[in-house]
C-alpha cells in the first residue's frame, strides 16, 4: 500500500532508540524525511546513520532537551531550514519515575509536567502553524496505557498522560478545519529500556526476579506476551499517512488487549 507520505517531513521527539527510533525508521522507509532529537548526542548520531544507510531518506539530528522551550522552536526552525516545512509531528517522551503518590514531592510533579505535558504544547505551538499554512498536517501524540487504565506506582505517568489525551481531542477539533488532524497512541507493554527499568524497580520492590515479574505482566495481556517496538511504530505510520485522511481525535491502544475498558 501507498501511504502518501513519500517526501514529506516529520520530527519524531524522544527518538534514539525504544519507540521513537521504531517510528522514525518506520516513516523513513515510506521515503519520509526526518528530524529525530534526544538528549544522548552518541546514541542520536548512530541512531541517525543507521536510519540513513537502511531507509536512504535524509535525517537531520538534533540534540534537544524537551523541557526548554527555546530548544524546541530552534528544532522546528532548523527543519524548516533543512527540509522547507514541517508535515508529520510525532510526540514521544520519556516516562518519568516509578513512584506513589505519598513519595511523590512537588520538585516531581514539576519536572513531570515540564517533560510530559509542556513539551508536547510546545512542540505543537511551533509546528503547528508550518501545517496550517500547508493545509496538511499530522501530530501524533506518544501516550500510555495508562492513560486509560491506571498502573501501580506510576502516579506521575497516570495523571499526565491522560492529561495529553484531553489535549489530542482538543487540538483535533480546533485544527480539523484547517487540514491538520491529530491523534494519540497509547503503547501497551512494549520490549524498551523503560519496561526493563519499571520490571527492575517492581522486582526490587517486591522480592521477585526480573523474569518472574515479566511473566506476570504477560499472563494479564490476551495475545500472552509483550509488544515489540515496531508493532506500535506501525500503527503511527499509518495515523501520519495520507490514508489516514478522515482519522482524527482518536486514542488508539496497541496493547494486544490489555486495557479492560470499552472506551
Amino acid at each position: 500500500m501507498d501511504l502518501g507520505i513519500r517526501g514529506k517531513n516529520a520530527i519524531v521527539t524522544g527518538s534514539s532508540r525504544g519507540i521513537g527510533e521504531a517510528i522514525a525508521r518506520g516513516l523513513a522507509l515510506e521515503g519520509v524525511n526526518l528530524t529525530i532529537c534526544s538528549r544522548n548526542v552518541e546514541e542520536l548520531r548512530a541512531t541517525a546513520e543507521a536510519i540513513k544507510n537502511q531507509s536512504g531518506s535524509e535525517v537531520f539530528p538534533v540534540r534537544v532537551d524537551l523541557t526548554r522551550r527555546t530548544e524546541i522552536a530552534m528544532m522546528v526552525e532548523q527543519t524548516v531550514e533543512a527540509f522547507g516545512s514541517v508535515d508529520i509531528l510525532v510526540n514521544n517522551t520519556g516516562g518519568p519515575p516509578s513512584t506513589r503518590f505519598v513519595d511523590t514531592t512537588e520538585r516531581d510533579w514539576l519536572d513531570a509536567v515540564g517533560s510530559l505535558l509542556m513539551s508536547v504544547v510546545h512542540c505543537c505551538r511551533a509546528a503547528a502553524p508550518y501545517m496550517v499554512q500547508a493545509r496538511w498536517g499530522r501530530i501524533i501524540n506518544m501516550t500510555s496505557f495508562a492513560a486509560k487504565e491506571p498502573a501501580e506506582q506510576l502516579v506521575l505517568s497516570n495523571t499526565l498522560r491522560a492529561g495529553l489525551l484531553g489535549l489530542t481531542k482538543t487540538l483535533a477539533n480546533e485544527y480539523a478545519g484547517s487540514g491538520v488532524l491529530v491523534n494519540a497512541v497509547c503503547p501497551g507493554w512494549t520490549r524498551t529500556r523503560r519496561m526493563v527499568e519499571l520490571v527492575s524497580a517492581t522486582a526490587a520492590q517486591t522480592g521477585k526476579t526480573f523474569d518472574e515479574v515479566i511473566s506476570e505482566i504477560a499472563s494479564t495481556i490476551p495475545v500472552g506476551r509483550l509488544a515489540e517496538p515496531e508493532e506500535i511504530a506501525h500503527l503511527v505510520v499509518f495515523l501520519a499517512s495520507s490514508c489516514a485522511s478522515y482519522v482524527t481525535g482518536t486514542t488508539i491502544q496497541v496493547d494486544g488487549g490489555y486495557v479492560k475498558s470499552l472506551y
